[in-house]
Parts: C-alpha cells; structure tokens; sequence
C-alpha cells in the first residue's frame, strides 16, 4: 500500500520473461497471418516461432512462439490468442513447475584450415555437432539442443571462421502424459 493513500495500489511488476508458447490451430490458409497479425498490431515481439502440421486427420498444426515480455502481457497474449476462431488450445509451458522439453536445430558453416579446423572439429565433437557437408576450406555442422547451447557453440566458432548460421527456432513438447 502507498503511503498516503486509503486505496490499495497493488505493485505492477515490469520485469520481463521469456516464454514458450504452444497453440494447437486449425491447419488452414491465413491462420498463421492471425496468429502473428495478433503480435505485430500490438507491439509484442517474437523471439522464435516453429509451425508444422501435428495431426494430417484433424488437420491441426502446432505454432510454438518464444516471446519476452512482462508478466501482464505474456497473460494478455494468451488470452487474446484464446479468442481466435481457429486456435483449439494454448498453452504456456514455461509456467510449469516441470521445464519443457525444448529443442532447436541449426546448421553452422565454419570455414578455416590448419590448427583453426582441427579445433572446430574437436569442438564440434565436444557439443556432439554432426559434420554434414565439408570440402578442403570449410564445414557445415548439424546440431539440435537448446537454445544457450547452440549460441554457447556459435559463439565459440566465431574466432574459427564462422560463415554462416540457420536455425529453425524452438520447438517444446511438456514432459510426462500431459498435452500441448
């Protein structure tokens, strides 16, 4: 309560949080344009954002959405995505006391030759990053894990030579029988 006043003012936290978003939608044209239109018209940001078809009989696709921002807001998101006319279910997975299931997958071009591609390969070893493609000048690594630990990788091969990085964004799953 403040100081000097009868009413009661209930502190408003403006800390910001990353989420992890799962929306289960009817697999069809102009859903995901909604989904982000919701996003893009009110000013919230999107980190990552995965879609794909998660059952060919009903029809239903799954869009998983990491987003930063304050506890309010993240409320507010997932409510205004309830009222969209496609969208079966959301839910926030990181509200669990239980961490989500999270991957993401990427693939990294490092260019180098000599002592700087030994020491690629032996890290890329270390973080279990799958060559896919090499010539005499350069590699490309395939790796899946979480995010940090794909950044903590790309970080490491800036010093030896890195090209080119493309990932796909986050994808989660809730652990143990519960759905979404």
């Amino acid at each position: 309560m403040q100081q000097g006043s009868a009413y009661f003012i209930e502190e408003v936290t403006s800390v910001e949080e990353t989420h992890t978003l799962s929306v289960l939608v009817d697999n069809e044209p102009g859903v995901l344009a909604r989904v982000i239109g919701l996003f893009s018209g009110r000013g919230y940001n999107i980190d990552s954002l995965t879609v794909s078809e998660t059952s060919h009989e009903d029809h239903v696709s799954r869009i998983t959405i990491v987003t930063t921002a304050t506890p309010q807001v993240i409320q507010q998101i997932r409510s205004q995505l309830g009222r969209l006319v496609p969208v079966h279910e959301v839910a926030d997975l990181s509200i669990s006391e239980i961490k989500p299931l999270e991957r993401e997958l990427a693939l990294i071009k490092v260019a180098g030759t000599g002592e700087k591609r030994v020491e690629a390969l032996r890290l890329a070893d270390a973080f279990r990053a799958t060559v896919i493609d090499a010539t005499a000048e350069h590699f490309v690594f395939e790796m899946t894990g979480r995010q940090q630990k794909i950044e903590q990788f790309v970080t490491i091969m800036q010093p030896l030579g890195l090209v080119e990085v493309c990932r796909t964004g986050v994808i989660a799953l809730r652990r143990g029988q519960d759905k979404t």
